[in-house]
């Protein structure tokens, strides 16, 4: 019987580093609750937490959180919470809980959390856990009848562009990475216990309708739209300045060639001359000069993510007055009867 080929430790490792792209987020119902739960209790104040769980394949099973305490900016205070975290995930190992951190979760208002700081805690958390995610939970969009929680991740090519920090128009183009391209959207998997569910089963109502069923029939979205329409102006006159940007750049470019053609033409005239004396023409391109050093081309990073939000407010705006032409329609064909 011929013996089974021997494999280096270095051959093992490599093996082992190859993992399946991340397919689903499967949550546990207990962990949605507690996200639910503290994010609405600090409605409108944004609120940050831990999740915890495992690392399963293309599976990535969130079994447990934990919300961060409310702190400012202060570096006394950021020590305190980083103990806070150690000194839970202690006490959670302690009772036998899942205490890997898988990423974390922040809640939002009207879905504004497509920012910088989202970026940068994306990257912190990268350096030492490959594949975590973060849940986005909006109360205010929740309370419209659709439970606005969905899970993100970045993207590869973002990540590596973002690294070099380099968001100049011909590597955008060379990594074909566009706007719509900087988070990926993992779908969600509800999950419970046979225990949970059987539970969960015994406490439904015998009444076909429920309370929740009715608010979901709520006419007024007023200040809902509103708020949108509001923070939709707000990144239109964000990108209008970060087009005003660009366009000062494109500017400062086109003066900069009239510049070099005219000191080129210069430099031609003067080098004919010196030939005609006999003399050494001169080299046509001076990099001493400031008109020859190349103008640096402003980052797109903040017009990439104002447009990713402006698609976003466009895209709830839609929704929300598509549900209220149903429910119109609905009350309308009620009154008529």
């Amino acid at each position: 019987m011929a013996n089974p080929p021997i494999r280096s430790f270095l051959q093992a490792a490599k093996a082992e580093e190859v993992a399946p792209a991340l397919r689903v987020v499967q949550m546990e119902g207990l962990a949605i609750l507690k996200i639910i739960k503290h994010c609405k209790e600090f409605s409108p104040a944004l609120v940050t937490g831990q999740l915890l769980g495992l690392d399963v394949g293309s599976v990535l099973e969130v079994t447990n959180c934990f919300p961060f305490p409310n702190r400012e900016d202060d570096e006394e205070l950021e020590a305190e919470g980083a103990n806070y975290q150690l000194e839970m995930m202690r006490c959670l190992r302690e009772v036998n809980v899942d205490n890997n951190t898988v990423g974390w979760y922040q809640s939002t208002l009207l879905g504004s959390y497509q920012t910088v700081e989202l970026i940068e805690t994306f990257m912190n958390y990268q350096e030492n856990i490959k594949r975590c995610v973060c849940i986005i939970y909006d109360p205010s969009k929740s309370n419209q009848g659709v439970l606005a929680l969905k899970a993100l991740k970045l993207s590869d090519s973002f990540m590596e562009l973002y690294r070099s920090n380099n968001f100049r128009g011909e590597k955008l183009r060379e990594k074909n990475l566009t706007w719509v391209g900087i988070f990926e959207e993992i779908p969600i998997k509800f999950s419970n216990s046979p225990l949970i569910s059987a539970f969960m089963t015994e406490l439904e109502a015998d009444t076909p309708v429920a309370q929740g069923d009715l608010d979901r029939l709520q006419l007024s979205t007023k200040p809902y739209m509103e708020r949108n329409l509001e923070f939709l102006m707000e990144c239109m006159d964000d990108m209008s300045q970060e087009q005003q940007k660009f366009q000062y750049h494109y500017r400062n470019v086109a003066r900069q060639q009239t510049q070099q053609q005219a000191w080129l033409q210069k430099r031609r005239a003067e080098n004919m001359a010196r030939k005609a004396a006999g003399e050494e023409p001169l080299p046509e391109e001076d990099p001493s000069n400031p008109i020859f050093k190349p103008i640096a081309e402003p980052s797109r990073l903040e017009t990439f993510l104002l447009t990713n939000q402006i698609s976003n407010y466009c895209n709830q705006i839609n929704g929300v007055a598509g549900l209220s032409f149903n429910r119109l329609y609905l009350m309308k064909a009620l009154h008529e009867n």
